[in-house]
């Protein structure tokens, strides 16, 4: 066992850093396979429902970036791993009485649906802190039960949260209707690839694509962040 930070975990369990490795292995392949160079696709853990002990023994196998659903759980974890240099992305819906919480207490948001949204963030991130780090989600299959805005809309709200103070857009995020055929996970990644491409904003670099069951795919198709969670923690 050991104590690090005020967190006990056992260094005999070696499950969860075989994950991690493993995880990371599939992402350097498939940027080999897919003709992107070594080391541009970014791995988020996500880390959301598993407790901070876990997350700590991801960190000190070298993963930096984590990504939570719920605000207050986050701030929970944050608390405890206050001593570790995490970058912490807030992945999950946005519930409008949460937005200063996560304007203050995050480095990056991948959930952003609307130019409302974003406005908020923008007003409440403090201003010592470096500007908060924004992506804009899009419901690329049009899904009711899926949160995001609509393809069409997308390059109008990008216009929009340009100009907005304190935050900075760096691309979009995307979670597909699930499919089993690669050919047709690829579809929805590369019309909203293809779509950002032809809006010319060069200030974009992110792509937040892709999860456990189609990594491969996202890759294939412009993905820089992938977000993994059962892979690496476990079944929730």
């Amino acid at each position: 066992m050991l104590l690090f930070g005020g967190i006990l975990f056992y260094l005999n369990d070696m499950t969860l850093i075989s994950r991690l490795s493993n995880v990371l292995q599939q992402i350097r392949q498939a940027e080999a396979d897919f003709n992107r160079p070594s080391g541009t696709v970014q791995l988020l853990a996500v880390s959301k429902t598993k407790p901070a002990s876990a997350i700590a023994l991801a960190y000190q196998a070298g993963q930096r970036h984590f990504g939570e659903n719920y605000c207050q759980e986050a701030l929970a974890k944050q608390q405890q791993l206050g001593a570790y240099a995490i970058c912490w992305h807030f992945i999950g819906p946005i519930q409008s009485n949460k937005t200063k919480l996560i304007a203050q207490h995050f480095d990056w948001v991948h959930s952003v649906e609307n130019i409302k949204i974003a406005k908020r963030l923008s007003e409440q991130r403090p201003d010592h802190l470096p500007p908060l780090n924004l992506c804009l989600q899009v419901n690329i299959s049009d899904e009711t039960s899926k949160s995001g805005m609509a393809l069409g809309e997308l390059d109008e709200v990008c216009r929009q949260v340009l100009q907005l103070p304190r935050i900075k857009l760096r691309g979009v995020m995307a979670i597909p209707a699930p499919e089993q055929d690669f050919a047709r996970q690829r579809l929805p990644y590369r019309r909203l690839y293809d779509a950002v491409q032809q809006m010319g904003e060069g200030a974009l670099d992110t792509f937040s694509f892709g999860m456990s069951g189609d990594l491969q795919a996202a890759i294939a198709e412009g993905s820089t962040l992938v977000r993994i969670g059962t892979a690496i923690f476990g079944s929730r």
